[in-house]
């Protein structure tokens, strides 16, 4: 089923006559409001009466992260404060936090994306949504709460954390929908199966899970143990939150991004030059409905491709591929690329390992060396020594295959990985 079938079915033809106005209209709504805009813009010699056709997008300059964190908190807002009615922000691990505002119709439009969203993935009126993202500054819980409201769903506002009653509301109040973190959702398995709990026995039919890359393998990992359709869902707090993009239940092959709210490129991150259909590059995406922040040509950094062959489920948007990893979150170990997807896909395909794992990154003189930490199962962490050696061998020699990186496995016992309610700790790189 489409929840918005006059939008969600638009000719491609239409689509792009849409965009076209509309980001005409947001050209000129930053450059008249946003100081940093009118600059970047006069700074690249174009002017918003410039944009005659979308090729024309090409000549506007990029928006960054750091953009943002220097016009900290307010300076990129296009409207008054007082008609912004919600305010998120980043965590700011990494420094200053990126702050993002909403109108009343920025949230109106949220909601709307949400609920095509959840429809997209199968949900409808009559589920029981149980909502495990965190409330607060975090986009993730308030942007699926109000997108289950919108649907017309039951939302269960439970947050993150407190795994044990997470469990116990979803099996005393029904849950039918499941939204988190992927390695969330293979924690609640976890423990489910210490509590003796059967996960597998519950009303959940569909996960929709995100804010963290996952792979396939990871996918088929969290369907088997969880007994559910598992749904990728896309977003970011700079351009919205969750609800920029989302899998079809029908598919689960790319995840629709919404046109007619967000123009995507694809471009090479090394050059910034648009790549033709179909390569994969850095996702690069301009808002061009929304009112209290909107971004020109943001650079996101996650990998992925565009794909714009029709899908099953009847939608025209374009379909985003499953995101392979962020530009800046790739580890580059003695020249070459690695990503923490691609070591994931190794693991999940081996017999007798978890899905929990770290890649600690360190620099030994001029080398760089990566040791990968992973848990192994009760019966595999009690095999003989000679059995556990073998195991070490097979994932070191899979990864030198597959990546051409020579690392260091250890393989440590059951439950030793710290685990998170929010995204997953993959990476530990002390290199600085």
């Amino acid at each position: 089923m489409i929840w918005n079938d006059e939008f969600e079915t638009l000719p491609r033809e239409a689509i792009e006559s849409l965009q076209l106005k509309r980001l005409q209209q947001t050209a000129e709504r930053v450059y008249a409001t946003v100081p940093f805009y009118r600059e970047s813009f006069d700074k690249a010699g174009i002017k918003p009466n410039d944009i005659k056709t979308l090729d024309d997008l090409q000549r506007l300059p990029f928006t960054l992260k750091q953009d943002m964190r220097d016009n900290y908190p307010y300076g990129l807002f296009a409207v008054p404060l007082e008609q912004i009615v919600r305010i998120h922000a980043s965590s700011g691990t990494t420094g200053k936090p990126t702050v993002v505002g909403y109108t009343k119709r920025d949230i109106a439009t949220w909601s709307e994306l949400m609920a095509r969203s959840f429809m997209a993935a199968g949900a409808h009126k009559g589920d029981v949504i149980h909502n495990a993202y965190g409330y607060g500054l975090f986009t993730g819980g308030l942007g699926a709460h109000y997108g289950a409201e919108k649907l017309g769903a039951s939302v269960i506002p439970m947050s993150g954390g407190n795994s044990k009653k997470q469990l116990m509301i979803m099996q005393d109040f029904g849950s039918t929908v499941l939204t988190c973190t992927p390695s969330y959702s293979l924690f609640l398995a976890e423990i489910a199966a210490e509590e003796g709990i059967d996960i597998r026995g519950l009303k959940l039919k569909v996960g929709i899970f995100g804010a963290e890359p996952w792979s396939e393998t990871m996918r088929n990992e969290i369907e088997e143990k969880l007994n559910l359709k598992a749904i990728d869902i896309y977003g970011l707090s700079e351009i919205l939150g969750p609800g920029v993009g989302i899998e079809c239940v029908e598919a689960q092959n790319g995840l629709h991004i919404w046109e007619d709210h967000f123009i995507p490129e694809i471009i090479d991150p090394e050059t910034g030059d648009v790549l033709p259909a179909g390569e994969k590059g850095e996702l690069v995406i301009t808002t061009i409905t929304k009112e209290g922040i909107p971004l020109i040509r943001y650079r996101t950094r996650d990998i992925t491709r565009l794909i714009k062959e029709p899908c099953i489920c009847g939608r025209t948007h374009a379909r985003l591929e499953r995101l392979s990893g962020r530009s800046d979150d790739m580890l580059i170990i003695r020249g070459v690329n690695v990503f923490p997807s691609q070591i994931e896909s190794v693991l999940f395909n081996i017999e007798g390992v978890e899905p929990h794992y770290q890649l600690i990154v360190e620099r030994d003189g001029n080398l760089d060396t990566l040791e990968v930490q992973v848990e192994v199962n009760e019966q595999t962490f009690s095999d003989e020594i000679k059995v556990l050696q073998g195991l070490s061998s097979q994932i070191r020699k899979e990864i030198k295959d597959l990546l051409g990186v020579t690392c260091q496995v250890r393989l440590v016992e059951p439950k030793s990985i710290a685990r998170s309610e929010g995204k997953a700790q993959r990476v530990i790189d002390n290199r600085q």
